[in-house]
C-alpha cells in the first residue's frame, strides 16, 4: 500500500466516515491542530528522562489520537447503521480526571505561582510551554467548530484541561532539572 493517494490533490480530504471536505475547513483545522500537537509533546518527550512523566505523555499521545479521530468525525457519522460506534474509543471523563490527577501531584511539587512564568527553561520545559500554546489553539480550533457543527463537550474539555496539565508539568521538570524560572513582574521592569 502506497502512502500516497493523489485524493487531496485538489485541496479536498475525507473525514472518517467518507465525507469529502476542504482542507481549509474548520474540521480538518481542529485535528491538523492536534496532530501538531501530538508531534510538539513527542519534542518534548525525546528531551525528558523521567519514566513517570514519559508514560503519562505516552497515554496522552494515545488520548490526542482518539481526540483527533473523534474531531475527523462528523456527529452524524459516529454511528454506524447498525447501531454500533464507529470509533472503537472516545474520549470520557475518565481521561479528564486522569489528567488533573497528574497535575494535583505535581503542582504539589512546585512553588506557588505569584507571578506570570515566562515561557522557557532547558529544552524539555520549553517545548512543553510550546505545546501547551498549540494545545490551547487546537482547543480554540475545536470551540470555533463547535459553533457551526456539534462536537462533544468532552474533546474541548479534555484540551483544555491538557492545557493545564502540560503548563504544570514544564513547572515541574524545570524544578527537577534545576532550571530556575524566569517571571513576568511588572514591578520589575
Amino acid at each position: 500500500m502506497k502512502i500516497y493517494t493523489k485524493t487531496g490533490d485538489k485541496g479536498q480530504t475525507a473525514l472518517y466516515g467518507g465525507t469529502r471536505v476542504s482542507k481549509a475547513s474548520a474540521r480538518v483545522d481542529s485535528y491538523g491542530n492536534i496532530d501538531e500537537l501530538n508531534s510538539f509533546i513527542g519534542i518534548a518527550k525525546s528531551h525528558i528522562e523521567d519514566e513517570e512523566v514519559l508514560r503519562q505523555l505516552k497515554k496522552i499521545q494515545f488520548d490526542l489520537f482518539t481526540v483527533g479521530s473523534e474531531a475527523a468525525t462528523p456527529v452524524d457519522k459516529l454511528m454506524l447503521a447498525n447501531g454500533k460506534s464507529r470509533l472503537p474509543l472516545v474520549i470520557s471523563d475518565t481521561e479528564i480526571e486522569e489528567l488533573e490527577n497528574w497535575m494535583d501531584v505535581f503542582d504539589e511539587k512546585v512553588e506557588p505561582l505569584q507571578y506570570f512564568i515566562l515561557p522557557g527553561g532547558g529544552k524539555p520545559a520549553t517545548f512543553l510551554h510550546a505545546a501547551r500554546t498549540i494545545c490551547r489553539r487546537a482547543e480554540r480550533s475545536l470551540v470555533f467548530l463547535n459553533e457551526s457543527e456539534e462536537v462533544r463537550p468532552e474533546l474541548i474539555k479534555y484540551l483544555n484541561r491538557l492545557s493545564d496539565y502540560l503548563f504544570v508539568l514544564a513547572r515541574y521538570i524545570s524544578k527537577i532539572n534545576n532550571e530556575p524560572e524566569e517571571y513576568w513582574n511588572p514591578n520589575e521592569r
